[in-house]
């Protein structure tokens, strides 16, 4: 049994205007018009283009005060310092050398003072609002060469993330991580947390 070739079907019932001739049409009705609009104008392009006004002048301003909106109240801006202020001491820089110098003149076989079990000596190079900006200081720090973590805190205005290192056994090496940070363009702080 010979099987009979099928013939394309034939779409919108056949008998319509094939989509070329439309867009051939389409064209041609487009260049018809750009044509009348060129002898409309006695041929010169230049009188279709906008033209400028010779007598315009820039608006005047009134001398009289405008008056203007009220200042949006600033935002409080907190610091790690200032939110965690009741666990944390800030050491200043003068008091971290002056112990460092401290330890560095006791003699190598005294003991050093101990330090009560519940403090620790840290470094703190930030706290911020967005874990996201935490990390990006902790992967900063991470090309100096420390190792810095970053912990949450619950605050009264909500979560902070700070980027801290250590603890560290004395002041010396307290010191030392701090110069470190600095010599790389990162600010921190020498804190006591207990």
């Amino acid at each position: 049994m010979a099987r009979r070739p099928k013939k394309q079907a034939k779409r919108n019932g056949g008998g319509g205007i094939p989509g070329w001739i439309w867009l051939l049409g389409g064209l041609a009705g487009g260049v018809l018009i750009a044509v009348v609009m060129l002898l409309r104008n006695g041929g010169d392009v230049k009188q279709l283009l906008p033209k400028p006004d010779p007598e315009a002048r820039a608006p005047v301003v009134a001398e009289e005060p405008v008056a203007q909106d009220a200042p949006e109240p600033r935002r409080p801006k907190y610091d790690f310092y200032d939110v965690l202020r009741d666990k944390e001491v800030v050491i200043p820089d003068a008091e971290l050398i002056a112990q460092a110098q401290r330890e560095a003149a006791a003699p190598a076989d005294a003991t050093p003072a101990p330090t009560p079990d519940n403090v620790r000596f840290l470094i703190q190079a930030g706290a911020f609002r967005s874990a996201a900006d935490a990390e990006a200081l902790k992967a900063r720090i991470a090309l100096t060469g420390e190792i810095a973590r970053v912990e949450a805190a619950e605050t009264n205005g909500g979560m902070i993330y700070r980027v801290r290192l250590g603890p560290y056994p004395n002041a010396a090496a307290l010191a030392a991580a701090k110069q470190a940070l600095g010599n790389n363009g990162i600010e921190a702080m020498a804190i006591r947390a207990e």
